[in-house]
């Protein structure tokens, strides 16, 4: 099936550099079995000429960055997510990890000449526009209110959907009908700016398959546009073939073929994850090992994000010795890099809530209270 992809604003509705070693240059090639030439093997004077050729094109010879536009993960990963990485994006049920990869690709996209695309197997196309005009409202509320503008707080979340599900409205216009609310009008036309770079699958656990997924890729890149940041939410709901029974096997073909993308295809991956149900108990601290099929994704992935509750995954006496801060961490949520490639792991930020705008605050920070299992302490 062809996949069902469509920029931001199609329709009125939202349904939608290096040289790789998989794409040798002229002379690169070294001949292969029977006087055939593959063409996936290159020599590496092959390698430094198509790379100098970058060069003398003025073209970056590394590997292209999206920023995430959480400062404090930017700066841990080396300034964003590169080209050619797979990205897993774990947490408890609840916690956030839609908001937080739809945040990222929001970031991404408005970061520059950008595009992104996002395949949703769980949310439909209205209800991503709903998030991205709350996140609109809140971004836009936070820079008036930097630059001395004091005004009403921002539209929640839950306002979006009340005007999005108004009927007998006398407005002809997203735009019309949340000129009424502090911030709406600006919302909605913030979406200009990147809409027609920020794509939306329909997917489906019947049909939306890892070639599916790899065909829509190429068509938002068919026309010479920028490579895109690539979203999927969520991994286990890519199907397999049938031919693989267990789910070991079946997340192992899934998560090989979404690694294979990045590295072809030269874009940054991102998939949020399911973990096991025995991870999701009260008080456990949901760790890489507790993904379902853990052991291919911890190898094929080059960066792993785990989000914690903070309030969870607290040392006791915080709990018991500070009772005015036990509710301030219900607030925040941990999110622990426990893999990273290129660059520091094994580190714990934390980053405030606000779901009620459907969102994270972006300013972050390294947690400096002692957490279970002992990660991080600070006397």
């Amino acid at each position: 099936m062809a996949p069902m992809t469509e920029s931001l604003i199609d329709q009125g509705r939202v349904d939608g550099a290096q040289a790789p070693l998989d794409e040798a240059p002229r002379g690169g090639t070294t001949g292969g079995a029977a006087g055939g030439s593959d063409p996936r093997l290159q020599s590496l004077a092959g390698v430094l000429e198509a790379t100098n050729a970058q060069v003398r094109a003025g073209h970056s010879a590394g590997a292209r960055l999206w920023p995430t536009g959480f400062g404090v993960l930017d700066s841990a990963l080396g300034g964003g997510v590169r080209s050619g990485e797979l990205v897993l994006l774990a947490g408890p049920q609840g916690l956030g990890k839609t908001t937080m990869g739809l945040q990222m690709l929001r970031n991404a996209v408005t970061s520059g000449d950008r595009s992104a695309i996002f395949f949703s197997f769980e949310h439909t196309a209205q209800s991503v526009l709903e998030r991205l005009i709350a996140i609109e409202a809140a971004e836009g509320a936070q820079a008036r209110a930097l630059a001395g503008d004091l005004e009403d707080d921002p539209i929640s979340l839950t306002t979006v959907r009340s005007l999005f599900e108004a009927r007998h409205s006398a407005a002809n216009t997203l735009e019309e009908r949340f000129a009424g609310v502090p911030g709406g009008r600006e919302a909605v036309r913030s979406l200009d700016r990147y809409a027609d770079r920020l794509h939306l699958h329909a997917s489906s656990g019947a049909h939306t398959d890892v070639a599916a997924i790899r065909q829509a890729v190429e068509q938002v890149t068919a026309d010479g546009g920028p490579p895109p940041f690539v979203l999927v939410d969520y991994l286990q709901k890519v199907p397999a073939p049938t031919v693989l029974l267990g789910e070991e096997e079946r997340i192992t073909a899934v998560v090989e073929g979404l690694k294979d993308i990045a590295l072809s295809l030269k874009v940054p991956v991102v998939a949020i994850t399911a973990a096991e149900k025995s991870s999701l108990k009260a008080g456990t601290r949901m760790r890489t090992h507790h993904l379902r099929g853990s052991s291919a994704l911890a190898y094929e992935a080059d960066v792993i994000l785990v989000l914690n509750d903070k309030y969870s995954v607290v040392a006791r006496h915080h709990l018991v010795y500070h009772l005015e801060q036990a509710e301030r961490f219900r607030q925040w949520v941990v999110l622990t890099i426990e893999k990273n490639r290129n660059g520091v792991d094994q580190v714990d930020l934390e980053f405030l809530k606000r779901f009620e705008q459907g969102r994270f605050e972006r300013t972050g920070r390294i947690v400096s209270e002692q957490l279970l299992e002992e990660r991080i302490f600070t006397e």
